[in-house]
């Protein structure tokens, strides 16, 4: 390190390197990540673009958090699956490239390879729930509402609950507040899902039963402490909103 105080603030990446590890480390205190905070600050530069990769990007909320649909995120493995669709044109490999860019966030590719699933196998009740959340992410509740519905009837725990929640949200995304609290009632009876739990606690709030409320945003952040990393990184979005909501509830 620079042993003149002054040459080292005059280099010139020296002030964006000093705020982006301000920005991790400060990051790291937030999630009550200690063995990062104090790798960030003994170590700094290496560790900070660690932690940038391994932790913060991964736990930054994206269009599809929360779905957990089969398929690989790989390059080589979407250029397979088109080479496959040439050849054979089978449902299920339009069904798993759809699957790769729904996670991936492409969803407008998602729904024409869902479309053309449907379009093979169009009793594929993975096909209907994916299509459903695909639709839901494009901002399209009304448009997949049926699709969820019908298959919440005939397989309730579906995806082990994911599109029973897809259905909820999407009774909250086309106002039906009542509907979804129902359906997220029935969920975290079953499941305990930071997702669930804290959006069940929202509508809870926003009726005015703060009680209730401010009892499922406490098990979303207590049990954030004993989660497994992997788990904690998908969490994190619903955990921080766990913290917001009880600031605003009384004890």
């Amino acid at each position: 390190m620079f042993t003149d105080w002054s040459s080292w603030l005059n280099q010139p990446l020296m002030w964006p390197l000093l705020a982006f590890h301000c920005w991790m480390l400060i990051d790291a205190v937030r999630r009550q990540e200690w063995v990062w905070v104090a790798f960030i600050f003994l170590f700094p530069v290496v560790n900070d673009i660690l932690y940038f990769f391994m932790v913060y990007r991964g736990s930054t909320p994206h269009a599809s958090t929360g779905f957990e649909l089969p398929g690989q995120h790989k390059r080589e493995r979407i250029a397979e699956l088109e080479k496959q669709i040439h050849l054979l044109d089978k449902a299920h490999h339009h069904l798993e490239l759809a699957d790769i860019q729904f996670q991936r966030g492409k969803f407008k590719l998602a729904e024409e390879s869902y479309l053309r699933t449907l379009e093979r196998e169009p009793q594929d009740l993975d096909a209907r729930a994916h299509y459903g959340q695909c639709l839901l992410r494009l901002s399209r509740a009304a448009e997949a509402r049926p699709y969820l519905e019908a298959v919440c009837f005939e397989n309730p725990k579906h995806d082990y609950g994911h599109t029973l929640m897809a259905l909820a949200e999407t009774r909250t995304a086309l106002g039906d507040a009542e509907g979804a609290i129902a359906i997220w009632e029935q969920i975290v009876s079953q499941h305990s899902y930071a997702r669930a739990r804290m959006q069940l606690a929202e509508l809870l709030a926003a009726k005015g039963q703060g009680a209730r409320a401010r009892s499922l945003a406490e098990e979303v952040i207590a049990e954030d402490r004993h989660t497994p990393h992997y788990q904690r990184q998908q969490e994190q979005p619903w955990v921080a909103r766990a913290k917001k909501l009880v600031k605003t509830l009384p004890a």
